[in-house]
Protein backbone atom coordinates (compact mmCIF):
# COMPACT_ATOMS: atom_id res chain seq x y z
CA UNK A 1 0.00 0.00 0.00
CA UNK A 2 1.41 3.08 -1.03
CA UNK A 3 2.05 5.88 1.62
CA UNK A 4 1.25 9.63 1.55
CA UNK A 5 3.90 12.05 2.26
CA UNK A 6 3.35 15.81 3.00
CA UNK A 7 3.93 16.65 -0.52
CA UNK A 8 1.10 14.35 -1.60
CA UNK A 9 -1.33 15.81 0.20
CA UNK A 10 -4.56 17.55 -0.46
CA UNK A 11 -5.54 20.29 1.81
CA UNK A 12 -9.02 21.81 2.10
CA UNK A 13 -8.25 24.79 4.40
CA UNK A 14 -11.60 26.76 5.67
CA UNK A 15 -11.17 30.01 6.38
CA UNK A 16 -12.93 33.39 6.00
CA UNK A 17 -10.35 35.91 6.51
CA UNK A 18 -7.94 36.60 3.20
CA UNK A 19 -5.10 37.23 5.62
CA UNK A 20 -5.41 34.28 7.94
CA UNK A 21 -5.88 32.02 4.76
CA UNK A 22 -2.76 33.61 3.03
CA UNK A 23 -0.74 33.21 6.24
CA UNK A 24 -1.97 29.51 6.76
CA UNK A 25 -1.67 28.79 3.64
CA UNK A 26 2.08 29.99 3.23
CA UNK A 27 2.88 27.96 6.18
CA UNK A 28 1.45 25.29 4.67
CA UNK A 29 3.32 25.09 1.52
CA UNK A 30 6.39 25.79 3.89
CA UNK A 31 5.67 22.47 5.25
CA UNK A 32 6.25 21.03 1.93
CA UNK A 33 2.20 20.65 1.13
CA UNK A 34 1.49 20.87 -2.60
CA UNK A 35 -2.21 21.53 -2.87
CA UNK A 36 -4.14 23.78 -0.77
CA UNK A 37 -7.81 24.59 -1.77
CA UNK A 38 -9.09 27.46 -0.22
CA UNK A 39 -13.02 28.26 0.93
CA UNK A 40 -14.65 30.36 3.29
CA UNK A 41 -17.98 28.72 5.07
CA UNK A 42 -19.06 25.69 6.02
CA UNK A 43 -21.26 25.07 3.02
CA UNK A 44 -18.42 25.64 0.54
CA UNK A 45 -16.44 23.25 2.82
CA UNK A 46 -19.29 20.71 2.93
CA UNK A 47 -19.52 21.23 -1.31
CA UNK A 48 -16.04 21.25 -1.63
CA UNK A 49 -15.52 18.15 0.43
CA UNK A 50 -18.53 16.17 -1.53
CA UNK A 51 -17.22 17.61 -4.65
CA UNK A 52 -13.42 16.35 -4.58
CA UNK A 53 -12.95 14.92 -1.13
CA UNK A 54 -9.29 15.82 0.81
CA UNK A 55 -6.62 14.23 2.59
CA UNK A 56 -6.72 16.81 5.23
CA UNK A 57 -9.43 19.31 5.89
CA UNK A 58 -8.07 22.45 8.40
CA UNK A 59 -10.47 24.94 9.77
CA UNK A 60 -10.94 27.68 12.03
CA UNK A 61 -13.62 27.38 14.37
CA UNK A 62 -16.23 30.42 13.73
CA UNK A 63 -17.54 30.21 10.40
CA UNK A 64 -20.42 32.90 8.93
CA UNK A 65 -23.01 29.95 8.25
CA UNK A 66 -21.71 27.89 11.32
CA UNK A 67 -18.57 26.45 13.04
CA UNK A 68 -16.03 24.05 12.39
CA UNK A 69 -18.15 21.19 13.98
CA UNK A 70 -20.30 21.58 11.66
CA UNK A 71 -17.88 20.36 9.09
CA UNK A 72 -16.28 17.90 11.40
CA UNK A 73 -19.40 16.12 12.00
CA UNK A 74 -20.23 16.28 8.13
CA UNK A 75 -17.31 14.32 7.94
CA UNK A 76 -17.51 11.73 10.32
CA UNK A 77 -21.24 10.91 9.98
CA UNK A 78 -20.46 9.98 5.91
CA UNK A 79 -18.94 6.65 5.57
CA UNK A 80 -16.92 7.81 2.39
CA UNK A 81 -15.46 10.65 4.30
CA UNK A 82 -15.38 9.84 7.90
CA UNK A 83 -11.52 9.10 7.49
CA UNK A 84 -10.16 12.28 6.73
CA UNK A 85 -8.50 13.77 9.27
CA UNK A 86 -10.03 16.92 10.66
CA UNK A 87 -6.76 20.12 12.31
CA UNK A 88 -8.35 22.63 14.48
CA UNK A 89 -6.95 26.22 14.25
CA UNK A 90 -8.41 28.56 16.93
CA UNK A 91 -7.66 31.12 19.17
CA UNK A 92 -10.53 29.75 21.44
CA UNK A 93 -9.40 29.02 24.96
CA UNK A 94 -12.96 27.51 26.14
CA UNK A 95 -12.24 24.07 27.37
CA UNK A 96 -15.64 23.35 27.00
CA UNK A 97 -15.88 24.28 23.17
CA UNK A 98 -12.56 22.53 22.19
CA UNK A 99 -13.88 19.26 24.31
CA UNK A 100 -16.36 19.42 21.74
CA UNK A 101 -14.06 19.04 18.93
CA UNK A 102 -11.85 16.08 21.29
CA UNK A 103 -15.22 14.12 21.52
CA UNK A 104 -15.88 14.75 17.82
CA UNK A 105 -12.50 12.81 17.04
CA UNK A 106 -10.42 15.99 15.63
CA UNK A 107 -6.78 14.84 14.46
CA UNK A 108 -5.00 17.81 15.93
CA UNK A 109 -5.97 21.18 17.42
CA UNK A 110 -3.21 24.16 16.46
CA UNK A 111 -3.52 27.58 18.63
CA UNK A 112 -3.99 30.91 16.44
CA UNK A 113 -1.49 32.24 15.69
CA UNK A 114 0.75 29.07 16.25
CA UNK A 115 4.68 28.23 15.12
CA UNK A 116 5.46 26.10 12.30
CA UNK A 117 6.27 23.32 15.03
CA UNK A 118 2.71 23.22 15.80
CA UNK A 119 1.85 22.73 12.28
CA UNK A 120 4.55 19.86 11.85
CA UNK A 121 2.50 17.97 14.61
CA UNK A 122 -0.82 18.49 13.52
CA UNK A 123 -0.04 17.60 9.75
CA UNK A 124 2.63 13.98 11.33
CA UNK A 125 -0.75 13.21 13.62
CA UNK A 126 -2.80 13.14 10.85
CA UNK A 127 -0.76 11.54 8.13
CA UNK A 128 -0.42 8.70 10.85
CA UNK A 129 -4.38 8.16 10.65
CA UNK A 130 -3.78 8.13 6.67
CA UNK A 131 -0.48 5.93 6.77
CA UNK A 132 -2.01 3.13 9.19
CA UNK A 133 -0.09 -0.27 9.29
CA UNK A 134 -0.80 -3.48 10.64
CA UNK A 135 -0.01 -3.93 14.25
CA UNK A 136 2.79 -6.77 15.44
CA UNK A 137 2.56 -8.65 18.48
CA UNK A 138 4.31 -11.47 20.04
CA UNK A 139 1.67 -12.48 21.45
CA UNK A 140 -1.47 -12.64 19.78
CA UNK A 141 -2.70 -12.22 16.26
CA UNK A 142 -3.99 -9.03 16.21
CA UNK A 143 -6.89 -9.79 14.26
CA UNK A 144 -8.15 -11.87 17.12
CA UNK A 145 -7.58 -9.12 19.67
CA UNK A 146 -11.49 -8.67 21.58
CA UNK A 147 -11.80 -4.50 22.34
CA UNK A 148 -14.45 -3.32 24.21
CA UNK A 149 -14.45 0.73 23.37
CA UNK A 150 -16.72 2.33 25.38
CA UNK A 151 -17.54 6.16 25.04
CA UNK A 152 -21.07 8.33 25.08
CA UNK A 153 -19.88 10.07 22.09
CA UNK A 154 -20.86 8.45 18.53
CA UNK A 155 -18.43 10.07 16.67
CA UNK A 156 -15.58 9.46 18.96
CA UNK A 157 -16.26 5.65 19.11
CA UNK A 158 -16.26 5.93 15.44
CA UNK A 159 -13.03 7.56 15.43
CA UNK A 160 -11.27 5.31 18.12
CA UNK A 161 -12.96 2.48 16.05
CA UNK A 162 -11.14 3.47 12.85
CA UNK A 163 -7.75 4.29 14.44
CA UNK A 164 -7.72 0.45 15.56
CA UNK A 165 -9.16 -0.78 12.38
CA UNK A 166 -6.01 0.59 10.89
CA UNK A 167 -4.17 -1.12 13.25
CA UNK A 168 -5.17 -4.83 11.67
CA UNK A 169 -8.47 -5.00 15.15
CA UNK A 170 -11.42 -5.95 13.46
CA UNK A 171 -12.83 -7.58 16.56
CA UNK A 172 -15.00 -4.50 17.94
CA UNK A 173 -17.50 -3.95 19.90
CA UNK A 174 -18.73 -0.87 21.73
CA UNK A 175 -20.78 0.85 24.86
CA UNK A 176 -22.04 3.85 25.41
CA UNK A 177 -21.08 4.13 29.26
CA UNK A 178 -19.94 2.12 31.71
CA UNK A 179 -23.54 0.78 32.65
CA UNK A 180 -23.82 -0.44 29.33
CA UNK A 181 -20.15 -1.98 29.38
CA UNK A 182 -20.59 -3.99 32.56
CA UNK A 183 -23.77 -5.88 30.59
CA UNK A 184 -20.86 -6.26 27.67
CA UNK A 185 -18.19 -7.65 29.81
CA UNK A 186 -20.45 -10.24 31.67
CA UNK A 187 -21.80 -11.39 28.09
CA UNK A 188 -18.39 -11.17 26.30
CA UNK A 189 -15.08 -11.91 26.61
CA UNK A 190 -11.97 -9.68 25.79
CA UNK A 191 -8.60 -8.82 25.80
CA UNK A 192 -8.63 -5.12 26.36
CA UNK A 193 -11.29 -2.33 27.32
CA UNK A 194 -10.55 1.33 25.78
CA UNK A 195 -12.75 3.89 27.41
CA UNK A 196 -13.83 7.11 27.97
CA UNK A 197 -13.25 8.88 31.20
CA UNK A 198 -16.31 11.54 31.54
CA UNK A 199 -20.08 9.50 30.73
CA UNK A 200 -23.22 9.53 32.22
CA UNK A 201 -24.44 6.97 34.79
CA UNK A 202 -21.49 5.56 35.14
CA UNK A 203 -17.96 6.95 34.43
CA UNK A 204 -14.46 5.77 33.23
CA UNK A 205 -13.34 5.30 36.75
CA UNK A 206 -15.75 3.79 37.98
CA UNK A 207 -15.74 1.04 35.59
CA UNK A 208 -12.04 0.60 35.85
CA UNK A 209 -12.90 -0.22 39.46
CA UNK A 210 -14.85 -2.71 38.51
CA UNK A 211 -13.25 -4.16 35.84
CA UNK A 212 -10.29 -4.51 38.59
CA UNK A 213 -12.25 -6.09 41.78
CA UNK A 214 -14.17 -8.58 39.65
CA UNK A 215 -12.19 -11.74 39.32
CA UNK A 216 -13.37 -12.33 36.14
CA UNK A 217 -12.20 -9.43 34.43
CA UNK A 218 -9.45 -8.05 36.64
CA UNK A 219 -6.92 -9.09 33.85
CA UNK A 220 -8.06 -6.93 31.43
CA UNK A 221 -5.82 -4.77 30.45
CA UNK A 222 -7.40 -1.06 30.06
CA UNK A 223 -6.55 2.62 27.85
CA UNK A 224 -8.55 5.39 29.88
CA UNK A 225 -9.02 7.74 27.02
CA UNK A 226 -9.35 11.85 28.25
CA UNK A 227 -9.51 15.00 26.94
CA UNK A 228 -8.32 16.09 30.84
CA UNK A 229 -5.18 17.33 31.77
CA UNK A 230 -3.21 14.83 33.24
CA UNK A 231 -2.61 16.85 35.79
CA UNK A 232 -6.03 17.72 36.53
CA UNK A 233 -7.53 16.44 40.38
CA UNK A 234 -9.29 14.04 38.86
CA UNK A 235 -6.24 12.46 36.51
CA UNK A 236 -3.90 12.85 39.29
CA UNK A 237 -5.22 9.39 41.21
CA UNK A 238 -6.92 7.50 37.96
CA UNK A 239 -4.12 5.17 38.07
CA UNK A 240 -4.75 4.02 41.21
CA UNK A 241 -7.90 2.53 39.91
CA UNK A 242 -5.82 0.04 38.01
CA UNK A 243 -6.04 2.03 34.72
CA UNK A 244 -3.09 0.19 32.66
CA UNK A 245 -2.69 3.56 30.37
CA UNK A 246 -3.96 7.06 29.80
CA UNK A 247 -4.14 8.72 26.05
CA UNK A 248 -5.61 12.00 25.54
CA UNK A 249 -7.92 13.16 23.13
CA UNK A 250 -6.57 13.77 20.25
CA UNK A 251 -6.12 9.75 19.92
CA UNK A 252 -3.42 9.51 17.75
CA UNK A 253 -1.92 6.89 15.98
CA UNK A 254 1.45 5.83 16.82
CA UNK A 255 1.28 6.64 20.61
CA UNK A 256 -1.64 4.08 20.96
CA UNK A 257 0.03 1.77 19.54
CA UNK A 258 3.08 1.97 21.28
CA UNK A 259 0.46 1.10 24.18
CA UNK A 260 -0.94 -1.54 22.18
CA UNK A 261 2.21 -3.19 22.33
CA UNK A 262 3.47 -2.99 25.76
CA UNK A 263 0.21 -4.16 27.06
CA UNK A 264 -1.23 -7.04 24.93
CA UNK A 265 2.97 -8.55 24.30
CA UNK A 266 3.42 -8.14 28.21
CA UNK A 267 0.11 -10.25 28.52
CA UNK A 268 2.23 -13.37 27.13
CA UNK A 269 5.36 -12.88 29.25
Amino acid sequence: MHKLSISDLHIILVEPSDTQSKIIKTLLLGEDVQTVDVVKTVSEAKAAISAHGADIVVSTMYLADGNGLDIIKFIKQDESTASIPFMLVSSENSLSKLDEFKQAGVAAILPKPFEPIHLSRGLNASLQLINTDELNLNFFDVQDVRVLVVDDSRLARNHIRRVLEGMGLSKLKEAENGAHALTMLKDHEFDLVVTDYNMPEMDGRELSEFIRFNPATTHIPIIMVTSESSSSPHMANIQQTGVNALCDKPFESDEVKAMLIRLLDSEGE
